[in-house]
């Protein structure tokens, strides 16, 4: 088991400390840019004020992002990921083939 260590993140400019374990960094720096990227987009286009305001507004959004299906608009993303996967597989398993092949 990893011991969770202490990493510094970023969030509309303003530092957190993070308990995280170095397998689990890279998932969460993308999930702070992203959160990071929201609570951005909606300081600059709406009249919410204060950061908190700001916070609760992302995460209802990124929640009902996931909710309704769309994953944070990555649906095409996975969708091509899923098939590279399945093309390597058909090969892989193509591959494997003549293991069965009878004499």
């Amino acid at each position: 088991m990893t011991t969770p260590r202490t990493i510094e993140i970023s969030l509309l400019g303003r530092s957190f400390k993070v308990p995280c374990s170095k397998e689990e960094e890279p998932q969460l720096i993308a999930a702070v840019e992203y959160l990071d990227g929201k609570m951005r987009d909606i300081r600059e286009n709406s009249k919410a004020i204060g950061v908190e305001r700001i916070a609760m507004m992302a995460g209802l959004n990124i929640a009902h992002e996931l909710l309704s299906g769309g994953g944070g608009n990555r649906e095409a993303e996975y969708r091509e990921k899923l098939a590279a996967m399945e093309a390597e597989l058909d090969r892989t398993l193509a591959d494997q083939d003549h293991l069965f092949d009878q004499p």
